[in-house]
């Protein structure tokens, strides 16, 4: 955005919230915990099982929206990166908007409008991707909620969009039979804007401390007040909204966060028990205790099956989780790809889109979201309520295992293949999902070939998911060749279906009649 920018008018601001003495708070959040199920030990928390609706969605939107996405320059970091003197957000916000002590990043929340925000277009668009679930951010790094509080004053109901938008997005997601999420970035608030501290910024203004946070050294560990207000903005998070799924970033795996984390996961349990609904926190890297939570990667794959569930979270562009106006945007059949890979191995997608400050989502995201959902609305039998297979994945194409490499880097050929299965009241199914449309028309799949030995029972029927009626196929012992019927064009590869021999059940023996 260009400038030139109005600065926020200090007359306009609502008065600052005093949080300094949360003991009744703490005190209510222990009666909670006292009341259990689950009490604030590794031990008792390792009892927590995911809720089987989150095993099976496989497919949730994330969404990065904020007042970062006024600069949108480069990335949803902008508030940290412009108050680092010598990177290129600092040169950009001094060319473009000014010096930092007469206009910082609170400058930019009253262009923050959301003036065209539509919850409910927003959910139907979703529903139309084809996700299950809706994960928007509450709070990023920035310090700014996207959620009405009552423990800080900078917030989108009481500043900017002067709305409670991530409450009306809950609604709309509820209403539109999705389940509605929430993720916090708060921990890094502890240190994000620290550089404004270093030379003469609006950072180092007392009248904006309870904006910029502490604003400390990463090496310093965040003090008490600092972790009893983190926990206390979760957990009002948790009361005023009820998200059930809980979705948190890095630097919760701090040693100090440990007491308090685990304070947070068996109130947040223990009030979904009150709720009767399933809920999920998902993590990163060591946070929780393994079983405690639901282990998550950011831009990641696994090797190989994952017993337990976990998720990879990643973005429609490769550069920036935020609305910024030069995305490099990945193709549908490189998330459809990467969702395929995800579900294989035991996962669960969340896809990131970034909307503009004005409310509205690119056309470009939109577009793509809704090749996803076209390619689910023929092939989601292959993913939703699915489960790993014997084996994930054939082909010459794996993606690298581990964060931050981006799942759906690889280029890939009609020879790699994700498998899934499925047994319900109708039989038992084989799901072999090619991640690219075969030239010839052919798909060919060595695991399935009689000789591998990993087919239980004979093969009865085999289809192609969305073409209809039957189609020609032979199993060798090298490999099943299914020939493809002519189908509509989509992004995304087809997928093939096998139905088993239904396991062989002995005669009734009828003692009245012999």
């Amino acid at each position: 955005m260009a400038g030139p920018l109005s600065p926020i008018d200090p007359g306009s601001l609502p008065a600052a919230v005093d949080v300094s003495d949360n003991s009744a708070a703490l005190a209510a959040v222990r009666a909670v915990i006292a009341a259990g199920p689950f009490s604030a030990t590794w031990e008792s928390l390792r009892e927590y099982e995911p809720p089987l609706w989150y095993v099976d969605a496989k497919f949730g939107i994330f969404i990065h929206w904020g007042v970062y996405s006024v600069p949108a320059f480069r990335n949803e970091w902008y508030s940290r990166n412009m108050y680092l003197e010598g990177s290129p957000e600092f040169a950009h916000h001094r060319e473009t908007f000014g010096e930092h002590r007469d206009f910082g990043y609170k400058d930019f929340v009253p262009h923050f409008t959301m003036q065209d925000f539509d919850p409910n277009r927003w959910a139907a668009l979703f529903k139309r991707a084809g996700a299950q679930f809706v994960v928007p951010v509450a709070e990023h790094h920035d310090g700014f909620a996207m959620y009405e509080t009552q423990r800080s004053r900078w917030n989108a109901a009481a500043m900017g969009p002067r709305r409670d938008v991530f409450g009306e997005l809950t609604a709309a997601v509820d209403q539109a039979w999705m389940v509605p999420g929430a993720s916090s970035h708060r921990a890094e608030h502890w240190f994000f804007m620290n550089g404004g501290s270093r030379f003469d910024s609006d950072v180092r203004d007392p009248a904006y401390a309870d904006f910029y946070g502490p604003a400390q050294r990463e090496e310093v560990a965040p003090n008490a007040r600092f972790l009893e207000d983190w926990l206390l903005r979760t957990v009002e998070i948790i009361d005023r909204y009820r998200p059930q799924v809980l979705w948190f970033d890095w630097w919760i795996e701090q040693p100090a966060f440990e007491p308090y984390l685990r304070l947070l996961a068996a109130y947040y349990y223990n009030r979904a028990a009150d709720w009767g609904r399933g809920v999920v926190i998902n993590y990163k890297w060591g946070a929780f205790a393994d079983g405690s939570a639901v282990y998550d990667i950011e831009r990641g794959a696994m090797g190989g099956i994952r017993p337990a569930v976990w998720q990879n979270d990643t973005a429609v562009s490769r550069t920036s989780w935020c609305w910024t106006p030069d995305h490099e945007y990945k193709t549908v059949d490189a998330l459809v790809a990467e969702l395929a890979d995800t579900v294989s191995k035991n996962g669960v997608l969340l896809l990131n889109v970034g909307p503009k400050p004005d409310g509205t989502i690119p056309e470009a995201e939109q577009r793509i979201l809704e090749g996803i959902g076209d390619w689910l609305t023929r092939n989601g039998e292959a993913i939703y309520g699915t489960r790993p297979w014997r084996i994930a994945q054939e082909g010459p194409t794996q993606p690298i295992a581990g964060s931050f490499v981006d799942g759906d880097s690889p280029a890939y050929a009609p020879s790699d293949i994700r498998f899934t299965t499925r047994q319900d009241v109708t039989g038992d199914y084989v799901y072999a999902i090619l991640l690219a449309e075969p030239d010839d028309g052919i798909a060919r799949i060595r695991a399935l070939g009689s000789g591998a030995g990993l087919l239980e029972r004979p093969v009865r029927e085999v289809g192609v998911l969305g073409a209809g009626g039957s189609v020609d196929w032979e199993q060798t012992t090298s490999e099943l060749r299914v020939t493809l019927p002519q189908r509509r064009p989509l992004a995304g590869g087809p997928v093939v279906k096998l139905f088993l021999e239904p396991v062989a059940v002995s005669p009734r023996h009828d003692f009245l009649h012999g």
